[in-house]
């Protein structure tokens, strides 16, 4: 299913007026990640504060609907974000990686595969990972399946 055909379904069924979405994929898995979230086990995602700041692009908003894309651009389902706080990346809590949902679901599995990820990231636009950047984190519900 569109990305289209998945909000036009939801606003109908729900009687929404007037709301947008943005409609994305998760960057290194989509698919598993995008699995993640259907099944309930994903209820949130972090990402590199300087890359909002490079493309002056605004951060989440509480509220806000994304559609969840898979790799072939196939909308999966929608969220609402719940919360959304900046922190440094050592901050980050084992509360949050837990919710990430991704591997065994500890802080240490999180730390690693998010400082390989930020690093192949910032690269492209030649910043440096730092234990100290900041990062945008957001946690969401999934309000409709596919």
């Amino acid at each position: 299913m569109t990305e289209k055909e998945l909000w036009k379904e939801f606003v109908a069924k729900n009687n929404i007026d007037g709301c947008e979405y943005e409609a994305w994929s998760f960057g290194a898995e989509a698919d598993s990640l995008a699995k993640l979230v259907v099944n309930g086990e994903k209820t949130a995602t972090a990402s590199a504060y300087s890359l909002y700041e490079l493309e002056n692009a605004p951060l989440p908003k509480v509220g806000e609907y994304n559609i969840i894309l898979d790799s072939k651009d196939e909308a999966v389902c929608i969220t609402q974000t719940k919360k959304v706080y900046v922190t440094p990346f050592h901050a980050v809590t084992a509360e949050h990686a837990y919710k990430e949902g991704e591997g065994d679901k500890s802080l240490a599995f999180w730390r690693k595969v998010h400082e390989d990820f930020f690093t192949e990231c910032l690269a492209e636009v030649n910043l440096k990972f730092s234990p100290d950047m900041q990062v945008v984190c957001e946690e969401f519900e999934v309000v409709y399946k596919s």
